[in-house]
């Protein structure tokens, strides 16, 4: 596939290289300048090379649709796709449906401009694509797409563009950034970012969305705050700057270390040589003191914390409550349903051996036996009574 390119037309080719914003929002429709993005990812995939055992051709898919009532194939043309709306299928025929998927020609459309500051983080949802100015289709479009760079980098404000990056491509809604070059510091001077404008994403208001109401964090005291500044400012990197060309990727280079050692007929080196392991002993010699400090404060703070909790617990608890011990019924005092209840439920056996007795002795029965026998004979007493 083709490099995706966008393109804007300049109403005036001989106009003045720094051009003010009245003048790009009059030119709503019009074609200021030409832009390429990377083309590295756009190459079409190689053609299949399947092909037929017998005949030597190349294998071609093909889908067959049946109609199951009749059994009689379906052509492409009498396959038609509706939406039901009202009650009716509404129906569409192929080109409807193709431009229903389609939101118009690839363009990068200036809508207006904003202060930079007016970009808050929460903004960035996709990654950025970094732009530059083709002359192939519209000559001038380098001397346009400078005069918008400077403008915006000279007064810090960014352009807000409806932007379409292919054909069938989901429109976006972007911020037009302007980046200044810079170099990395020492021999060789390394360009580190270019020079020009970058397509920042930003979402729309369907996007945007409240948060669930989340717990207070937890704030440290402020001696152990001030004790983590120490040890930060005893690791800080050089010149406070992550530099990536110094810590390679370890697997990576393990891996090229392996091929050329089979490579030359070496031995296989013991263990890769990965940078990103942290250095324990300078870190010890460094910071070591603060961050045993810090231990020690924080585990008297966590102490402190923990025992203020449990006088909190102890207030709001109070003594615990004294429990009432409710003396059973006696069978003496129980009438002869409540008796017949019991024995049904086996309501009975909470009762003294002592008291099952006297109930006994009260109607004539025996006396005799285990207190399972006194059971079974009030038991009995309740069923044929």
């Amino acid at each position: 596939m083709a490099d995706s390119r966008e393109s804007w037309k300049n109403e005036d080719e001989e106009e003045e290289e720094e051009l003010d914003e009245a003048s790009y929002i009059a030119q709503k429709d019009a074609v200021l300048f030409a832009i390429d993005v990377s083309s590295s990812m756009l190459a079409a995939p190689p053609a299949s090379d399947a092909r037929n055992s017998e005949t030597d051709s190349p294998t071609v898919a093909a889908i067959k649709y049946q109609n199951s009532t009749i059994g009689k194939d379906v052509q492409k043309a009498e396959i038609k796709k509706a939406y039901k709306f009202g009650g009716a299928q509404v129906l569409f025929t192929p080109e409807e449906q193709k431009e229903l998927k389609s939101y118009g020609s690839p363009i990068l459309r200036i809508i207006g401009f904003k202060p930079q500051n007016m970009l808050p983080f929460w903004a960035s949802v996709k990654k950025s694509t970094f732009i530059y100015p083709s002359e192939d289709d519209y000559v001038g479009s380098t001397r346009v797409f400078a005069a918008l760079w400077k403008k915006l980098l000279k007064d810090k404000k960014m352009g807000i563009a409806w932007y379409v990056a292919r054909n069938n491509a989901t429109p976006l809604l972007v911020a037009i950034l302007p980046s200044q070059e810079r170099f990395e510091e020492g021999p060789g001077s390394t360009q580190v970012i270019p020079a020009g404008l970058w397509l920042y994403p930003i979402p729309f208001a369907d996007d945007i969305r409240s948060l669930p109401e989340l717990p207070a964090p937890v704030v440290a005291p402020d001696e152990l705050i001030d004790e983590m500044r120490k040890i930060v400012q005893q690791l800080q990197l050089p010149k406070a700057r992550y530099d990536p060309s110094k810590y390679p990727n370890p697997s990576l280079q393990w891996h090229y270390k392996i091929l050329q050692a089979m490579a030359l007929e070496e031995d296989v080196p013991e263990s890769p040589d990965d940078k990103t392991i942290p250095k324990y002993r300078q870190i010890n010699n460094r910071a070591g003191e603060f961050i045993n400090n810090w231990g020690k404060i924080l585990a008297e703070s966590t102490k402190v914390l923990k025992t203020m909790k449990h006088e909190l617990d102890d207030d709001d608890v109070g003594p615990p409550a004294k429990k009432v011990k409710v003396k059973a019924q006696s069978l003496e005092d129980m009438s002869v349903d409540e008796v017949k209840k019991a024995a049904r439920d086996n309501g009975l056996t909470k009762h003294t051996v002592t008291d099952l007795k006297h109930w006994l002795a009260s109607k004539g029965l025996s006396t005799a036996g285990k207190k399972t026998d006194l059971l079974e004979r009030i038991e009995q007493w309740a069923e044929n009574s």
